[in-house]
């Protein structure tokens, strides 16, 4: 480590000097400062690929049991050296852009200095960080970004009035240019500090999510700092959204431990204000909201960290009594939930709609599922495009009877059973609405099938959870006169299984979605014309 330390905090200085060099080029137009910074260009980026590669060779030699700290240290180098050899190559690139000025004071007409000053000031900073793991410093190498952004507007807006106001365009076309590299120096410097508030804190977090999460953490009452935050990535979200665990290293702080989420207003809006509705309904079956804040286009929450497992994690893992309490347990909670927020009346689904927007991503995954149109024999075999029209179509023949108050997303993962209180929550509200219990029970049943688990007696295990849940919900259907349950069912399991496969890659298993996903829509539309309660649901199809 001492040697990429030592060669790391080599390149911080040669980049000082590049950044330096190139403010004195702007400042007094000496030929023989751009002859130094180009000559150094070589060497700053031959000690860039030899930290590289010293990371890179001592992250491969390190034992298993090695702190995670050391690795993250090693980590955040190397971007930050990359980092470090991009604004070299700025400087470069801006001193190359000097020799199309035809007067070299031209450029003393827009704010320069001030865009150096931020520069350098963030570079000065940036081996101190490193070895005091100063958050509050780290966070202002990162914020030089918007500064410089800030700047480079300003001259901006001078530059485009001049070029309207002037009949020579190659001098202004050459300063924004100019400016233009210095402004992409910032996005470098902002790589740079989020790099050493990884080092700092051991998770990548953006600047922007560092504000959310001390505005969030503010708001739910929290008096520390940033330094006294234990935080850690527990979740990958194809949404968009950040989701992390947090909680206070102090022991005695905000309520212990939080799930922080920051993403699009909309949705992190939403999921608010569903969280509060569901326990306005049911108390305690949603997590409690801790703090909330709102900037703009972007919303964070805070919200209580739900001790226990997953309901995919118990059936997989959980002994057979456990999962016969749990499946006891779950029914109640689900069973009381859409008798107490049944609605009469009819509601008309729109499962193929949602398919039918979710195509294009599927296709980008699997070419595939693009199936042609076939003829065999007499037999016409309809195109996968024909399937989902056709269906759209039919599907406004079978509304629901009724609507109750559905998850949304109503995936095993976001099921959570606590065995010491012996209580199911619900987590991940962003799409609860009053809607066909059909959606919901038809995610559910796919979020088992499509669980990557091949060992025959963990399959029988899922197989048998599934059917369990698949007669409940019949059950339900009946005792509620629920007519067409089955055609409206085989609809909304087409549309998981197809959907699903947008997330899998092991191609046989998506295939195997697909093909369940084609048969269950080639079913419905053999039924055209026909009385829909009549449709029976091939429940094989369940199954894997």
């Amino acid at each position: 480590m001492k040697s990429i330390i030592e060669n790391f905090k080599f390149l911080v200085i040669e980049t000082e000097n590049q950044v330096k060099l190139t403010y004195g080029l702007l400042s007094e137009a000496d030929s023989s400062l751009l002859r130094k910074i180009l000559s150094k260009d070589d060497y700053i980026d031959n000690l860039k690929t030899t930290v590289e590669n010293d990371c890179f060779s001592k992250i491969h030699s390190l034992p298993k049991n090695t702190n995670p700290n050391r690795i993250n240290d090693i980590r955040a180098i190397h971007i930050i050296c990359v980092n470090l050899e991009r604004i070299a190559d700025f400087c470069v690139n801006v001193a190359r852009q000097t020799l199309y000025l035809s007067d070299p004071r031209f450029i003393h007409k827009y704010n320069f200095k001030s865009m150096f000053s931020e520069i350098r000031e963030a570079l000065g900073q940036i081996a101190v960080v490193f070895d005091s793991r100063d958050m509050s410093a780290a966070l202002n190498i990162c914020r030089a970004e918007f500064n410089l952004d800030q700047l480079y507007k300003e001259n901006f807006d001078r530059m485009m009035a001049e070029l309207k106001r002037s009949n020579r365009v190659e001098d202004p076309v050459t300063a924004i240019f100019i400016f233009r590299y210095l402004e992409r120096i910032g996005d470098s410097i902002l790589n740079i500090g989020e790099a050493l508030i990884f080092a700092i804190i051991g998770d990548r977090i953006k600047i922007r999510q560092i504000d959310a999460l001390q505005k969030t953490l503010s708001e739910s009452g929290f008096k520390g700092t940033l330094s006294d935050i234990d935080f850690a990535s527990i979740w990958g979200s194809r949404s968009g959204c950040r989701i992390s665990r947090v909680g206070d290293k102090r022991l005695a702080g905000f309520k212990a431990q939080g799930i922080f989420k920051e993403g699009s207003l909309a949705k992190i809006k939403k999921e608010k204000n569903n969280i509060e509705k569901w326990n306005r309904l049911f108390p305690g079956i949603a997590p409690t909201i801790f703090g909330y804040y709102e900037k703009m286009t972007t919303a964070s929450l805070l919200v209580e960290f739900l001790t226990g497992c997953t309901l995919d994690q118990v059936i997989l893992t959980e002994s057979t009594d456990v999962i016969r309490n749990v499946i006891f347990l779950f029914e109640q909670t689900v069973r009381e939930i859409w008798e107490s927020t049944l609605r009469p009346g009819t509601f008309r689904t729109d499962y193929i709609k949602q398919l039918r927007t979710r195509v294009a991503n599927i296709y980008r995954v699997h070419p595939y599922f693009t199936r042609p149109c076939q003829q065999i024999g007499n037999m016409e075999i309809l195109s996968a495009h024909s399937l989902i029209e056709n269906c759209e179509r039919l599907e406004k023949e079978i509304p629901a009877a009724f609507s109750i108050f559905i998850h949304g997303d109503f995936n095993t993962n976001n099921v959570v059973y606590n065995h010491s209180e012996q209580k199911i929550n619900y987590i991940d509200l962003y799409r609860s609405r009053q809607a066909d219990y059909v959606q919901d029970a038809s995610v559910f049943l796919v979020s088992h099938f499509r669980l990557p688990v091949f060992d025959t007696e963990l399959r029988e295990r899922l197989n048998t959870v599934t059917l369990y849940f698949y007669e409940f919900f019949s059950e339900f259907a009946r005792k509620y006169e629920d007519h067409n349950f089955e055609a409206r069912m085989a609809l909304a399991l087409a549309r998981s299984f197809y959907t699903s496969t947008r997330f899998e890659l092991n191609f046989a298993f998506a295939k195997e979605m697909y093909l369940r996903a084609c048969y269950l829509l080639e079913q419905i539309c053999e039924h055209e014309g026909r009385d829909w309660k009549d449709f029976r649901l091939p429940e094989d199809i369940l199954f894997y």
